[in-house]
């Protein structure tokens, strides 16, 4: 596999044998696959690219490690005295969020362990979801003090489920997304990097014109806009940053206590 410059994102395209066609995009970040500014954007570039690949007829998106993904890395974010990493960690999840829809073949995400914050950017955005039985999906955005991603939960679960995780920050079980049917099938782990590329391989035998029209054309037919409803979403955590209630929030988690907010 192909690394990128920060080393977070591995990719590769299989060019032989039945797997032909599909593209492999790999998250690997110890010690929970919390990107920084530079690995956000590197995915989204790496996406962007294999998309536009004439020959990727599909795309498998998973991670190494522990978990698939712990959203942004929250101590690269207060290390800096200003709001640069901030803006960058923003800009970076838009961006890698819109690669993930915007690709020109479907992506299929591969979930293992916890996908959190950034991660359900990633997933809620995806085409197909498969998920081994130990995966967990949550957004603990309150309790760092920024919001965001409800947009791509919404895509996962229902209203009022989306609601209550949010405001609590509890997760979902795979298997509670499965009954939901967002989530396609749910396997043990071993077996889960398999199970993506099966939905791959049956997508890839396929006329890749006629299914690259069809991932255009269901974006085209969405019923929301997901760009827009997730940029709002920011809108709020800049304001909740410049009130100097997330500074107490990355820090209380920074330092492994429980945050203390006047209101």
């Amino acid at each position: 596999m192909k690394r990128t410059p920060s080393g977070a994102i591995a990719w590769q395209v299989h060019d032989d044998g039945p797997d032909r066609g599909i593209a492999e995009v790999v998250m690997d970040r110890p010690p929970v696959n919390a990107l920084t500014v530079a690995g956000w954007f590197e995915l989204a570039e790496t996406v962007r690219s294999l998309g536009a690949d004439e020959s990727v007829r599909a795309l498998v998106l998973r991670a190494e490690g522990r978990g698939f993904n712990a959203g942004v890395d929250i101590k690269e974010i207060q290390a800096d005295p200003g709001y640069d990493k901030l803006i960058g960690a923003n800009r970076g999840c838009f961006a890698a969020f819109a690669a993930v829809y915007e690709c020109q073949v479907p992506v299929i995400a591969a979930v293992a362990g916890y996908c959190l914050g950034g991660g359900i950017g990633l997933v809620g955005n995806s085409d197909i979801i498969v998920a081994s039985e130990d995966a967990t999906f949550g957004l603990p955005e309150v309790d760092r003090g920024a919001l965001g991603a409800a947009t791509h939960l919404a895509r996962l679960v229902p209203q009022h489920k989306m609601r209550a995780m949010v405001y609590t920050a509890k997760p979902a079980t795979a298997q509670e997304l499965h009954a939901w049917g967002s989530v396609l099938a749910v396997v043990p782990r071993e077996r889960l990097r398999e199970e993506a590329f099966a939905v791959a391989r049956e997508i890839a035998a396929k006329s890749t014109r006629v299914i690259r029209a069809a991932k255009e054309s269901l974006n085209g037919i969405d019923l929301w806009d997901v760009h827009r409803s997730y940029r709002y979403e920011q809108g709020f955590t800049f304001e909740l940053n410049l009130s100097g209630v997330s500074d107490e929030a990355r820090a209380a988690f920074v330092e492994g206590r429980e945050a203390k907010f006047d209101q």
